[in-house]
């Protein structure tokens, strides 16, 4: 009887394989996992804009304050986006500091303890950030730190005053927003330092390059880009930040730069958490469009991320 061969530059015939069922069940599993994503994300979309579309159409001035919905939204746009870019700013050096800690300094055992430490803050609850905000820091700002900026820097438009002595600051609401978003980045980071090729690291030493230098010459290049998207995705998760703020800031409608007065630009989660229970008719819709705008501004944050993360720009080119 013969037999023929398989030629050897031909893939194995896999119809039978015992793992084919395995792998079309979780194939298809995997797909309507990503088909439902995409459709819930189109339902919150179409549910926005269907129920903002009277307020977008409509005429608004008839509501309190006698508004138009773009003099409504303006301060609160404002007020967001000034929130997160200030907490942004004050999480970002420290949540690469503290992964660059964690992957070249710290021993083992602290490394790992730290990191579980720095996990667990993304598990806390929002309120509770804010319970903190409004009980512990803001007092301590308002007692220690405002007075002083008020007296030393009040020529800087961030710090004109008069200094607020509660304490419910845009200032404050930044400094709990950048704790709530430190595990975010922080975790990002410290994966994208540990992928950094153990060649790379050792040539740079082998070249006398100090620690520092090491770092800065082979670790951050190659982690920058994942660095820039974990960032983008804090800031993400700070323009829809919703109760700390609440809880904490004292709101008016206005476009104000001033950190550490009590007249500050709200922002659009929180005023629609505050005003959404007691309102009704066209100023439902008014705040639906509101949610409307912080959705388009959350998706084109979060769509910079996947792009950055996605594309060449990564350490690998350094």
């Amino acid at each position: 009887m013969t037999t023929i061969e398989q030629p050897l530059d031909q893939p194995p015939d896999l119809t039978d394989a015992p793992g084919k069922l395995g792998d079309k069940v979780f194939g298809g599993l995997s797909k309507g996992a990503g088909i439902l994503i995409l459709v819930t994300l189109a339902a919150v979309a179409i549910f926005l804009l269907t129920e903002a579309w009277p307020a977008l159409t409509g005429d608004l001035t008839v509501l309190d304050g006698g508004d138009t919905l773009i003099e409504y939204v303006g301060p609160l746009v404002f007020g967001t986006i000034l929130a997160a870019l200030l907490a942004l700013v004050f999480a970002t050096p420290m949540a690469v500091a503290v992964a660059l800690f964690i992957t070249h300094y710290a021993p083992k055992r602290v490394a790992q303890t730290l990191g579980s430490f720095v996990d667990l803050l993304a598990a806390i609850p929002s309120i509770v950030y804010g319970l903190w905000g409004i009980t512990v820091l803001a007092p301590l700002l308002a007692s220690n730190v405002y007075p002083f900026l008020d007296d030393h820097l009040s020529f800087i438009p961030f710090f004109a005053g008069p200094a607020s002595t509660s304490g419910r600051t845009m200032l404050t609401a930044a400094v709990v927003l950048s704790v709530m978003i430190l595990p975010i980045i922080t975790a990002i980071s410290r994966e994208a330092f540990l992928q950094t090729p153990r060649l790379h690291e050792e040539a740079s030493l082998a070249l006398g390059a100090t620690r520092w230098e090491m770092i800065r010459q082979a670790v951050i290049p190659y982690g920058r880009s994942s660095v820039i998207s974990g960032a983008m995705l804090g800031l993400g998760r700070a323009l829809g930040e919703t109760m700390a703020v609440a809880v904490i800031l004292s709101p008016a409608d206005v476009y104000s730069l001033n950190l550490i007065s009590n007249q500050n630009s709200n922002t659009i989660a929180a005023n629609i958490a505050l005003k959404f229970p007691e309102s009704s008719g066209l100023e439902v819709n008014r705040l639906i469009a509101t949610g409307l705008v912080l959705f388009v501004i959350t998706f084109i944050v979060n769509a910079i991320a996947r792009r950055i993360s996605n594309s060449g720009f990564s350490g690998a080119d350094g």
